[in-house]
């Protein structure tokens, strides 16, 4: 059957097929994601291990091979990269490309799980990630205000600029880079733990004691039934320093008769430059499936909402790979309608 000849005797269906397809494909083309790349799937995953403290040989004797060996009975493992530095291992381990990505993970988990017993003690649980290009960060912004120090900014992220930015859809993480961390300081005095008969063990399993929330069951309170909860938790460095220490003769302490208690902040292990200048900075990168221009577009609008609340802030556009990916679509549709109108 010739179906030109059955179109021109019959135009009506071939037009309406023709009107659907084309409304068909304007949908598609609208519900299409700006994305500067496909997300995709590639069997690689990685595996971090830390142990505070240890020193790089340690590490790489003590966990990095105990993991490698284990690791490399996985079938379909195509490479093994380690990197080791002070008080962390890094494991990247690249499968073939068959490999479904769901199936390397939960190898790579089981072949953790092996050796977990045979790993030092103190090694923190390892945490196993299939690798995601779509974490990737789009924005990063630096922050200063003229009322608020590092420790207040690095807050003020963390809190505010952060809760606002992961309501937006399509947002996926937001991290602070640089700034500094909150951090209370107890620095025991050796010559006082001695002449007290107090140990350093006594006092740490007493301090692991504070800040503990817990369920206590329910009870029966005036004709209904409520949540117990059992709260030991403190406010403030200067309530931490009355805390009773009870010592094995049973007598109590004071933490403050053996310590010294400050509220500081962390050593700093990075730090965010500008044009050379130490700053407090973030950086925002989407949600899996999610456009970058759309996504780009909203934490602007955010952004400029937040200075409008706080008009004491400066934000400085540190880089921005959503313009690209924009400039990029613009011309491609560019390309697009000249090619249509040459065509007709």
């Amino acid at each position: 059957m010739n179906v030109s000849a059955w179109s021109i005797r019959n135009p009506i269906p071939a037009v309406m097929l023709f009107v659907l397809l084309t409304f068909g494909g304007l949908l598609s083309f609208n519900a299409m994601k700006v994305q500067n790349f496909p997300d995709i799937d590639l069997p690689t995953v990685t595996v971090s291990a830390a142990l505070p403290g240890a020193s790089p040989s340690q590490l790489e004797t003590d966990v990095a091979r105990k993991l490698e060996n284990s690791i490399a009975t996985v079938t379909g493992l195509k490479h093994i990269t380690t990197k080791v530095q002070d008080g962390a291992v890094t494991l990247i381990i690249e499968f073939r490309l068959e490999k479904p990505v769901q199936e390397a993970v939960d190898d790579v988990r089981s072949a953790v799980q092996r050796v977990r017993a045979d790993l030092p003690a103190d090694v923190r649980d390892p945490v196993i990630t299939k690798l995601d290009f779509a974490a990737q960060p789009v924005l990063a912004f630096t922050i200063a205000s003229s009322k608020m120090d590092d420790q207040s900014l690095s807050w003020f992220v963390d809190n505010d600029v952060t809760k606002k930015l992961l309501a937006l859809p399509g947002v996926g993480a937001v991290n602070r880079v640089g700034g500094v961390t909150r951090q209370v300081h107890v620095d025991l005095d050796p010559a006082r733990l001695q002449a007290l008969g107090a140990t350093a063990s006594d006092i740490s399993r007493q301090l692991r004691l504070v800040q503990t929330e817990s369920a206590g069951g329910r009870t029966d309170l005036s004709g209904s039934e409520q949540p117990v909860r059992t709260l030991a938790t403190v406010r403030s460095a200067d309530a931490l320093r009355d805390i009773q220490i009870p010592l094995s003769d049973g007598r109590r302490i004071r933490l403050d008769q053996v310590a010294r208690i400050t509220d500081t902040i962390a050593q700093p292990r990075a730090a965010a430059l500008l044009d050379g200048r130490p700053v407090v900075g973030f950086e925002v990168a989407r949600s899996r499936g999610q456009s970058e221009v759309a996504v780009g577009a909203l934490i602007q609008q955010a952004l400029l909402e937040l200075r409008a609340q706080h008009p004491d802030i400066q934000l400085t556009e540190a880089f921005n790979f959503v313009e690209p990916v924009q400039e990029e679509y613009d011309g491609s549709l560019h390309l697009l309608y000249e090619g249509a109108i040459l065509a007709v």
